[in-house]
């Protein structure tokens, strides 16, 4: 293989409970998977397949640091989401064999310039500058998956010291085996790939000086100030 010409880009990465660092190779994101917020959004869940976006793997903020307040928006939602970090690839996963494939879980927040969103929907453009820009994945610790069941456990984000959204694992509409299964039949997943699950009803704007702490049971935190 020939040198590269320029120096290669660092590696992105989410620290690991206890030591080490998981290496993200891409981040894939699954749209409306809790019916209250598919409803908050306008949107009827009992129709929807999954559906997915995706984030670049240097979206990620790590270690509590704070997250810039992005450009071209004045409405930044937060969205918690529970994050599946898969250790094993493969295409046309079954569903059975799903959680073979995960190395572990996380949680994390997919921040959202809201009304650049709103725009690109009503002018049937992409998403991509409304939710893969710079520190717009901001992550907790991943910690490995057993003994976790991704299929229950509150999921809650404080914001200032206030709860914003608090749901259960148990009301997504497409459960992790599932989303894992369809997801690799689109394509071919790989170690490092990152799933982030969607997220319940309660998403709400931050402003700048915001403190946002998320909390998945059972399997770890997300901490971050909108700065």
């Amino acid at each position: 293989m020939a040198e590269f010409v320029i120096a290669a880009p660092v590696q992105a990465a989410v620290p690991v409970k206890g030591g080490g660092a998981f290496p993200v190779r891409r981040i894939f994101c699954v749209g409306r998977n809790y019916a209250e917020h598919a409803r908050e959004m306008g949107h009827d869940p009992d129709r929807e397949p999954p559906f997915y976006f995706t984030k670049p793997a240097d979206a990620v903020v790590t270690g509590g640091a704070d997250t810039p307040y992005p450009t071209e928006t004045a409405d930044l939602h937060h969205e918690l989401e529970l994050i599946v970090a898969i250790g094993t690839g493969g295409r046309d996963i079954p569903k059975a064999e799903a959680l073979k494939h995960v190395w572990g879980y996380g949680v994390g927040l997919d921040l959202t310039r809201r009304d650049m969103q709103t725009v690109a929907k009503k002018m049937g453009r992409p998403w991509d500058m409304a939710k893969g820009f710079d520190a717009s994945a901001p992550m907790g610790e991943l910690v490995p998956a057993a003994g976790i069941d991704p299929g229950k456990g509150k999921i809650e984000l404080v914001v200032n010291g206030k709860v914003r959204q608090s749901s259960d694992l148990s009301k997504m509409i497409w459960s992790v085996p599932e989303i894992i299964a369809n997801l690799s039949h689109l394509v071919a997943l790989a170690p490092g790939d990152l799933i982030m699950t969607g997220t319940p009803e309660g998403v709400a704007a931050v402003v700048k000086g915001d403190v946002l702490e998320g909390t998945v049971e059972g399997v770890g935190t997300v901490r971050t100030t909108i700065a």
